[in-house]
């Protein structure tokens, strides 16, 4: 892993304006992803976790602060990154090969590489035999698996994966948390995953940041000191469950809810 930041997130805060309420997303929100690191975020519903991926994507731009990938600022539409969000989105009309070369399509490669490219990979994400198929046929998983691809197809270094277990039942959760692994140590992308799941925060990465109520700070970075390769870490493992319980203690301490919405007509809601 290199120790050059490829993420640099400074003093960033987002507010939103709607019919005159304010609502304080995120607030003076400050990290460094290294390259090739993998990076959780956790934090209550609410705490602004999506608001920043999207402002990590350059969807949105901040108020104040600025997110700088690989030394270069973000600016609206740059397409730097790749974003798994929290719906699969597959389309219903096109097939799974279809669905999974959008990508490169929209970055212009022709559709005969694209999906060449994407034959080869099928197996990897376990896809072999469902190029055909169309995304009401598959079970939850394989959806999960066809957006993953999607987004590794997008050939970007850094990856946005934005809860993309959380509809899953708890035995397929754990099948593609490994599966995830074993595709991130082969490729060595940057990866920043979301989650809502202690569990799931700790087993995964190398630091967990944890985010308060809204608006969301960073209260707490959690280096994981476990070994690699996870698969070998048993669940009931004295150090996964010490780490585990440091972030339930940062989520509890900060996770209250939130401060209602302020009404700018009326700023003190009486």
């Amino acid at each position: 892993m290199s120790e050059r930041p490829c993420i640099e997130v400074r003093a960033v805060s987002k507010t939103f304006r709607n019919d005159g309420r304010v609502v304080q997303a995120l607030a003076d929100v400050s990290f460094t992803a290294r390259s090739g690191e993998f990076v959780t975020i956790i934090g209550p519903s609410g705490s602004g976790k999506s608001t920043l991926f999207n402002l990590i994507t350059g969807l949105t731009e901040p108020d104040t602060g600025e997110i700088l990938i690989d030394g270069r600022p973000v600016r609206r539409d740059t397409g730097l990154v790749g974003l798994m969000p929290q719906r699969d989105l597959l389309l219903p009309w096109r097939t799974v090969l279809n669905n999974v070369i959008l990508g490169p399509e929209l970055d212009g490669v022709s559709k005969r590489a694209a999906r060449r490219r994407a034959r080869e990979m099928m197996p990897l994400f376990g896809l072999a035999g469902f190029e055909n198929a169309y995304p009401d046929t598959l079970s939850g998983g394989m959806r999960q698996r066809a957006a993953l691809l999607r987004t590794f197809l997008t050939d970007r270094d850094i990856l946005l994966l934005d809860e993309p277990f959380g509809p899953l039942d708890a035995l397929t959760r754990r099948e593609l948390q490994r599966w995830l692994l074993d595709i991130w140590h082969r490729f060595r992308k940057t990866i920043l995953f979301i989650t809502h799941d202690v569990e799931e925060a700790v087993y995964l990465a190398d630091r967990v940041l944890v985010i308060s109520a809204r608006p969301g700070r960073i209260v707490k970075e959690l280096t994981v000191d476990l070994p690699r390769p996870r698969s070998s870490i048993s669940l009931l493992s004295e150090d996964l469950r010490r780490l585990e319980a440091e972030l339930l203690e940062a989520l509890e301490v900060n996770g209250p809810a939130s401060a209602p919405a302020r009404d700018e007509r009326n700023p003190n809601g009486s």
